[in-house]
Order: C-alpha cells, then sequence, then structure tokens
C-alpha cells in the first residue's frame, strides 16, 4: 500500500519505523515544524523527521495540514491510507476522506477509555490494571471513530508514564501493519465505540505535578510515577522546588496515633535511608528526590546533605 505517515514525538517513531521496514511503501513523512530549543534558539527536528530523513523519507512539515498549498502537494501524493500517530494536529474532514482507506491513527489507550491527549500518563495516574493500543479509523470527532483493532497490556506493579510509553511505542507497528493486511483482504470489521463508557485524558502541565498531600498516599505514588519522567510530582521545601521521583505507600493502620494527628504534608520521621510525609490517608515513603538546582539523588544521599527534621510542612504555602 502508498502509506503517508502522520507523526511528531519519539512515541511515533517505532510505528514509523516499523511502516518503513515492510513491504509497503512509505510516500512522506507529516510532522510538526521545526521549533527552537534552549538559550540559543537553535531549530530542533522532530524526532520523526529526524527518523525519515535517516531512511531519506520526504519531509512536509505544513503549519496547518488543511493549508489549501498542502492539500495540494497532498493530492498529488495519492496515498491509499494516511497512519497517523501522535502528529498534534486536527486533520479535516478533506484529509480524512482523501485516501481510499481513509485515515488510521495509533492511540495509546484501550478505546474508549482515555481519549485525549495524554493517555499514558493518566492510566498510570487512575491506577489501572491494563492499558494498551488501539488502531483507530479517523474522523471528525476527537478520538471517536470505530475500533480496528487493538491489544491489552498488564501494567506492572511499579509502571511509570515513561516505561508505559516505551513499552505501548513498540506495540503500534506490527497491530498496524495488521490492520493493513485485513485492509487489503477485506476482512477489517470496524467495531463503534461505546460513548457511554468513554473517559477523557486531560492535557497535561506543569501545574499537574504539583502534589496535594490531602489526598490519599496511594493516589499520590501513583500521581509520582505517572508524571515519571514529565512532568514529573513535585512539592515544596523552604522555598525550593523538591521533586520526589519515587515512594512508597505506607497504609493508615501503619501510623501510630501520634503520626494520624499530624496535618497532611507533615514530615512525621526521617530515617538514615527515607522520610514519611503525612497524606491524607496513609504516608509516603519517599526514596528518590531532586532538590531544585540540584542533581536528582537517593533519599540517602539527600538526607546526608539536608538537615530535614519531624513535623516541617512541606508546600508551596509554606514557603
Amino acid at each position: 500500500m502508498r502509506i503517508l505517515f502522520m507523526g511528531t514525538p519519539d512515541f511515533a517513531v517505532p510505528t514509523l519505523k516499523t511502516l518503513i521496514e515492510s513491504r509497503h511503501e512509505v510516500l512522506g513523512v507529516v510532522t510538526q515544524p521545526d521549533k527552537p530549543k534552549g538559550r540559543g534558539g537553535k531549530m530542533q527536528f522532530s524526532p520523526v523527521k529526524e527518523a525519515a530523513l535517516e531512511d531519506r523519507i520526504p519531509v512536509y512539515q505544513p503549519g496547518r495540514v488543511s493549508d489549501e498549498a498542502f492539500l495540494f502537494e497532498l493530492r498529488q501524493m495519492y496515498p491509499d491510507v494516511i497512519v497517523v500517530a501522535a502528529f498534534g494536529q486536527i486533520l479535516s474532514k478533506e484529509v480524512l476522506e482523501l485516501p481510499e482507506y481513509g485515515c488510521i491513527n495509533v492511540h495509546a489507550s484501550l478505546l474508549p477509555k482515555l481519549r485525549g491527549a495524554a493517555p499514558i500518563q493518566w492510566s498510570v495516574i487512575d491506577g489501572d490494571r491494563e492499558s494498551g493500543i488501539t488502531i483507530m479509523q479517523m474522523n471528525e470527532g476527537l478520538d471517536t471513530g470505530d475500533i480496528l483493532l487493538s491489544k491489552r497490556y498488564e501494567l506492572k506493579e511499579k509502571e511509570t508514564g515513561g516505561s508505559l510509553f516505551e513499552t505501548l511505542s513498540k506495540m503500534g507497528g506490527s497491530l498496524v501493519l495488521e490492520v493493513l493486511d485485513q485492509m487489503e483482504q477485506g476482512t477489517l470489521h470496524p467495531v463503534p465505540q461505546k460513548e457511554e463508557e468513554h473517559t477523557y485524558a486531560k492535557m497535561l502541565k506543569k501545574s499537574t505535578g504539583e502534589m496535594d498531600f490531602t489526598k490519599s498516599a496511594l493516589a499520590l505514588e501513583r500521581l509520582i510515577r505517572g508524571l515519571n519522567p514529565w512532568p514529573s510530582a513535585y512539592t515544596y521545601l523552604n522555598g525550593k522546588m523538591l521533586k520526589i521521583w519515587e515512594a512508597a505507600v505506607v497504609s493508615e493502620e501503619s501510623l501510630s496515633e501520634e503520626e494520624v494527628k499530624k496535618a497532611p504534608g507533615t514530615i512525621l520521621s526521617v530515617k538514615k535511608d527515607y522520610f514519611l510525609i503525612r497524606a491524607g490517608a496513609g504516608a509516603l515513603k519517599v526514596l528518590d528526590v531532586q532538590l531544585e538546582g540540584k542533581k536528582r539523588m537517593a533519599a540517602e544521599a539527600f538526607l546526608r546533605g539536608c538537615m530535614l527534621t519531624e513535623d516541617t510542612v512541606l508546600g508551596k504555602d509554606q514557603e
């Protein structure tokens, strides 16, 4: 099949590589325009652009795929299908209907659960037992198209947003190839999504990671894992941002009567290689941190250089 690929970040690269190495023809890659990065403002290629150039695949970077100038180019390519993976732009009806087989999307959740921008991180934060990849026939809605094929993945106990990202990104390519085979054979059986079962994975912001210690230790520990490596979970210690990279849950029943009475965000105890923070229910056993301006380190190393004391209260309001 003649394929046009649309994608931008790291997540999309394994799918692109799989298509390039397959029997299909990748006509070109459409990705977001280059962006300046760092103090020098040097223009940076997207990971998908870098991968495409390595294999000498033509790259297109329209500001908007619905611009008439790009639509003219698109019509000249005559793609049989457009494969989309984390592209970052909304496709117009004209683009969706241009290829014979339409546009298919590689989505990192088991639709209709977790439609939207950040399904991987929210799957961990929400405490899901499983996630997966869905190949969807795109329509004009937000991740509302028919399900063509899906594959499940059981989350590990200490799954992070980063580890789940890596796993799911590698699953997309082979699933797309299965869908393309079935398209050619006429054996696809699209399944409409059950609208009443959908949930939404809202876009992540830096502020998503600010820890609210009135929440349970279980919820906070999931937040820490879900936002690792970005945007990270954090609080404040003496006015400085303190990122928490790893923690364990201490149950409410394990706390003393005195500890239970402490306000959320209070440091309950400081040991050699960890410290405990009171949560709305239970406590967080902090194992790995990063103080503003410092490198990430184990709590043991952090505590050797930081005079942390019991009854210190963490949070922005305590600056």
